[in-house]
């Protein structure tokens, strides 16, 4: 299997940070821009990118890092030492600008690549789409 990033992060994050109100641009490679077509009619986006600065991976992990909590499983944490160092995130996307879009609430470092961007839909929309 490959996986092709499809564009980069460009933000000031090179370290853990306050993601919550970081404002990233993602910079999508000029192959893939017709693929943004009326990407601003959504609020919200969920984004697929590499933990490409993670260490090697554990099944059980400590949430957020944190030695008091328990450990859970990986795959019942948000830990980015994963086996397939695939991150998800659903960020408010704040505008466009040709190949750059613009979000706020992405968890990922400076240089990150981007594999994957989705409309985040709620339930009922897809339900309605559907029938």
């Amino acid at each position: 299997m490959k996986i092709v990033p499809i564009g980069c992060v460009r933000n000031t994050a090179e370290n853990d940070t306050d993601f919550e109100n970081l404002v990233s641009e993602i910079e999508i490679l000029p192959e893939f821009t017709d693929g943004l077509y009326r990407i601003e009619e959504n609020e919200e986006l969920d984004i697929i990118f590499l933990f490409h600065k993670s260490p090697p991976y554990k099944m059980t992990v400590h949430p957020y890092h944190d030695t008091s909590q328990p450990e859970v499983g990986v795959f019942a944490s948000r830990s980015p030492k994963r086996p397939n160092f695939l991150g998800l995130t659903r960020v408010k996307l704040l505008g466009r600008r040709d190949n750059l879009l613009v979000v706020k609430g992405l968890d990922a470092f400076n240089g990150t690549p981007v594999v994957d961007i989705k409309p985040a839909r709620r339930r009922d929309q897809d339900c309605k789409n559907h029938k």
